[in-house]
């Protein structure tokens, strides 16, 4: 399939989802379903740099905060609509990969995952002492009720995520079969032979965090008008920097398609588990299923899916 006829059918993918939650008539469907598309775009976008490139980031909270800060910033100097912060928020959160990507991408394996956790850290230790943007004690972001032609607020973020989860997955598939998505693998496989064999691969790796933190950025922007109050305990909080780790590695971590089942599998069943048991349950979930697939299945869903379960490849 090309890449215009995905593109088509993702639009009538989203066009289809949205219908059917307005079928529904319910606006936890929609809040609900705005967190699991949420997931989708971070997964994904953590996906680019720790799958397809090998280079596991520990500090994808830090680039989602930093895009609902950068909206709480602007809305607070300038209020403008959200499509331009969602993609103010991308471009804010991407130069942060790129300059974080420039620091840290010499180095490697653990050292590289400590480093972007201590960004996280950093990062939000200045946000907790700026005061403009509300600091240790949180800022208020006032949403309107409506927006024309689409109705509720809450239907407008739902329909404004779907579409850049719908973003996020193509360019993931756009990736995985360009000649970017080469470089990457091999940067995966074998960094050291690809730099041998003269692959740019300090240039791959900076598109690599660059993508996958304008992405997050542009994820984490909406992230205020959704909630309504943004404290830094809420924009870095541990279940994203979780989730967007382990639905890529629960769903695999080699194709576009792994993290989307990830992301919608995890989120249905954290949302499901807040309903029927409490938001708490959350992270264990989370946790006993990457245990799980760890042990069962390393590669992931997808891999599961195209090698068999150990015991039957094993006969």
């Amino acid at each position: 399939m090309g890449s215009r006829a995905f593109l088509g059918v993702c639009g009538a993918a989203a066009a289809g989802i949205f219908s059917v939650a307005l079928l529904i008539g319910n606006d936890y469907a929609f809040f609900a379903g705005y967190v699991v598309l949420q997931f989708i775009v971070l997964a994904q976008a953590w996906n680019i740099l720790g799958g397809y490139t090998g280079y596991v980031n520990f500090g994808s909270a830090a680039f989602f905060a930093l895009g609902a800060y950068a909206a709480v910033f602007l809305h607070k100097l300038y209020p403008l609509p959200l499509p331009v912060l969602i993609a103010i928020g991308g471009l804010v959160s991407g130069s942060a990969g790129l300059g974080m990507g420039y620091l840290t991408l010499r180095l490697r394996g653990a050292f590289f995952a400590i480093a972007t956790l201590a960004f996280a850290v950093v990062l939000q230790t200045l946000v907790v002492n700026w005061n403009y943007v509300g600091g240790a004690r949180g800022a208020y972001v006032i949403r309107p009720d409506s927006v024309w032609l689409v109705g509720s607020y809450v239907h407008y973020l739902f329909l404004l995520m779907l579409i850049l989860a719908a973003v996020a997955v193509a360019i993931a598939r756009a990736i995985e079969r360009s000649r970017l998505g080469y470089g990457f693998a091999t940067i995966r496989d074998d960094e050291l032979a690809a730099e041998a064999s003269g692959v740019p691969t300090l240039r791959l790796k900076l598109v690599a965090t660059t993508l996958s933190g304008a992405l997050m950025g542009m994820a984490g922007a909406p992230f205020p008008y959704y909630i309504g109050y943004l404290q830094p305990s809420s924009a870095f909080g541990l279940e994203y920097a979780v989730n967007s780790i382990a639905m890529p590695m629960i769903g695999g971590t080699t194709s576009w398609v792994g993290p989307l089942i990830g992301a919608v599998l995890l989120g249905s069943l954290q949302q499901i588990a807040t309903v029927t048991i409490s938001s708490a349950v959350n992270l264990l979930i989370v946790g006993l299923l990457l245990v799980g697939f760890v042990i069962i299945a390393p590669s992931g869903i997808v891999g599961l899916v195209q090698h068999g379960w150990p015991r039957r490849s094993a006969k």
